[in-house]
This record gives structure tokens, sequence and C-alpha cells, in this order.
């Protein structure tokens, strides 16, 4: 399963968890940059108050102004950004119990300032590191590199279609215009991707808005990127809502690079009472098995979110 999305500078919550979701991200550095956009600019929560937020802004110089494509956006003055963004999120998340995992993030991000003036690659960078922090193993491709047609969902479905992906994972603002068409003519399914709705957990409040930056710095890389959490990711149609209604546990398999060895196996419900099986896997991700049906696999014992392989 894929995911196609532009990068990000330390992306919000709601795009690093369907990132996460799925097992490889084409990175999309080929339209044109906007800068209202996130490539250049982060949105970072306060510690101890969520809602208190600011701003965390790279100069970018555009060469060819609106017509400016997201992998050709300059830093304007690297050493400067540098400078703001360690000393910004130092002064944001540096009481953090957690400051270790953040510090290991920000370190990443300012190797790649020394490295690079392109917006695209310090963007992708922070999001490369905060997926590694969160424990995601999956593989980064460069949508650039891969021919495509003109059209908007044309140009997605044959991103996905390269790798050989059979699933593509659609996030809210793709679903408005997504023509599933082309996808439907290459085989690849579209799975919906939200992140939980009307939840009372401050990690998904500011899901939307902010960066994942406070969710490690307040939680902890596990607290959404461990063997606990939720995840909800649909298809078209409608969504299941599933429950733990048993547990049991089987011998580890010898063969440690399966992702289908199982620790801990649960069954869920769903609403319709049709049962699927999902299991916790040595990595601490989670197989559902069969993949016939929508769904929600939701855990309210922790405040993260469950990885699905499909």
């Amino acid at each position: 399963m894929c995911a196609i999305h532009q990068p990000n500078l330390f992306p919000r919550l709601s795009t690093l968890a369907k990132l996460y979701a799925a097992d490889r991200w084409i990175v999309l550095g080929d339209v044109r940059s906007a800068r209202r956009d996130d490539q250049h600019r982060a949105r970072l929560a306060a510690l101890d108050e969520s809602a208190r937020q600011q701003w965390l802004t790279l100069p970018t110089h555009l060469p060819d102004g609106r017509r400016t494509l997201i992998s050709q956006a300059r830093l304007a003055d690297p050493g400067r950004s540098r400078r703001t963004a360690g000393l910004l999120i130092r002064q944001c998340y540096g009481r953090s119990r957690h400051w270790a995992a953040v510090r290991e993030v920000l370190e990443a991000v300012l190797h790649e300032f020394e490295a690079t003036d392109r917006v695209s690659d310090v963007a992708r960078a922070s999001t490369v590191a905060l997926l590694t922090a969160s424990g995601w193993s999956g593989e980064v491709l460069d949508g650039s590199a891969i021919p495509t047609r003109e059209g908007r969902s044309e140009r997605l479905a044959d991103l996905a279609a390269a790798p050989r992906s059979t699933r593509y994972l659609c996030g809210t603002g793709g679903r408005r215009y997504l023509d599933t068409k082309a996808f439907d003519a290459r085989g690849i399914q579209v799975l919906s991707f939200r992140t939980p709705a009307a939840t009372g957990d401050p990690l998904w409040r500011w899901a939307r808005q902010t960066s994942s930056l406070w969710a490690i710095s307040g939680l902890g890389p596990t607290a959404f990127g461990g063997s606990g959490g939720s995840i909800n990711a649909h298809k078209s149609s409608s969504t299941i809502h599933g429950r733990v209604i048993a547990a049991s546990r089987r011998t580890e398999s010898s063969d440690r690079s399966r992702p289908t060895r199982h620790l801990n196996k649960i069954v869920l419900r769903a609403q319709s009472q049709t049962p699927f099986v999902a299991s916790l896997n040595h990595s601490g991700l989670v197989d559902v098995v069969p993949f016939d049906a929508d769904y929600h696999c939701a855990d309210t014992r922790s405040r993260g979110w469950i990885r699905l392989h499909t």
C-alpha cells in the first residue's frame, strides 16, 4: 500500500499518520509550490498548552514565481534558517522528558541544512526523521523520477502503479478531486484515510493543525508509533468500527524477517457482526486478515495508532 504526498516541514500528525499507515511513501515534488503550503513552514504547539501555537517559517525563494515547482524552491538563507529551526524547536520542546527523541529528529534536519539549499530536501528529511522515530520501516521513492500522464488522477495512478502498489491510501483532501477510474484501470484499490474524529484524546485534537513534534515531545515516539493505538482508514463506502473481544498468544516463528510472525492475536467484530482477525507481529504492527471489508481498527487502550499490513 502506498501514500503519495508532498514533502512537508515537520508534518502535521494527520499527514504523518497517513504515511505511517502505508508501506511506501512516494514523494510528490514536481508540482507547483504555494506559499500557503507546508513545505517551508510548520505550526509548533507549546509543550504545556497545545492551543498556544506559533509558526516556524523558512524564508524561501521561488525562482520562477508561482510556476516554481516544489523541488525547485530554494532557502533564501540556509544558515539563518538552520539557526532559527534549532533555536525555536529547542525553545518549544527542550524541557520535554522526551527531548532525546526530538533532538534526534532535529539533528537529522539540521544536518540536511548543511548539505542542501532545497526546501524540499529539508522538508523530506524532517518527515523521514519523524517516521523513523516512530518506528516506520517503509520505503521512500522520488515521484519525479517516475513517468506520468498529465491529469491529476492519472498522475497519481501512474505513480502508485510504478512500484506495483495494489492499494493507494488517499487523504481527505485528495478525495475531493480524485477520479478512481484512473486507479481502476490500473487494478489499484483506493482506500480513504482520516484521523479519529470527535475524540477527547489530546493526541488527535490538533492533528490537522500542528506539527507532529508536539506529539513526540508530549507523549513520546512510542505513543503513536508503537504497538497500540488506532488507525482510521476505510474504503469509499462505509466504515467498520472494531472492538477487541478476545485475545490469545502464539509461539513465535523462527523467521524474524517475516512480518506475519504473531505474538498476539485479537479478534475484532464489526458492527455488522462480521468477524475478522488482527494479529500483532514482532514489530509491534498489526496484520488484518482477511482484508475484504472496510475497516476502522481502534484500540482505546493507547493514545496512538495501529499500522495495518495489507
